[in-house]
């Protein structure tokens, strides 16, 4: 499994959102709203022989603060089922068989992972980013490979 293909390519799908900035990796300043990915847990060997390891990616989005009531809308609007809906446009990098089931995902390039999706979003509240204050959610995904 390759996490640094599958951060970037994630980020870069993120960023296919209109206004959208996005990065692969923890950045120094913000441009809102901003996906990124954080931290991750790896747990190894879930199939024999090191056939399989499963990641728990922390992605986070931040919004701007300026205006409470507006901040928060877009907020919940990325976290919503609508046309900009995070979860939507990130499982848009899964392919799909023609009968809809889901095959192996290679964000990036082949072999980055197996498959992947959210699975969750979480935490929504102020968070403090390199001495600014955003509303802000963690976006939980699952990576296989």
């Amino acid at each position: 499994m390759d996490m640094g293909t599958v951060c970037s390519r994630l980020a870069a799908l993120a960023a296919t959102i209109p206004g959208m900035t996005g990065t692969g990796y923890l950045p120094d300043g913000v441009t809102t709203p901003h996906f990124f990915t954080a931290e991750y847990d790896v747990t190894f060997d879930t199939a024999h022989g090191r056939g399989c390891d499963n990641v728990e990616l922390t992605c986070r989005i931040l919004v701007s603060r300026a205006d409470d009531l507006s901040g928060q809308a877009k907020l919940h609007s990325l976290l919503s089922d609508g046309t900009y809906s995070l979860k939507t446009v990130l499982e848009s990098g899964r392919r799909t068989g023609a009968d809809g089931t889901s095959l192996p995902a290679t964000p990036g390039s082949a072999g980055a992972c197996d498959d992947y999706r959210v699975t969750r979003y979480q935490a929504m509240r102020v968070y403090q980013h390199m001495g600014a204050d955003y509303y802000g959610a963690d976006l939980i995904v699952t990576v296989i490979g």
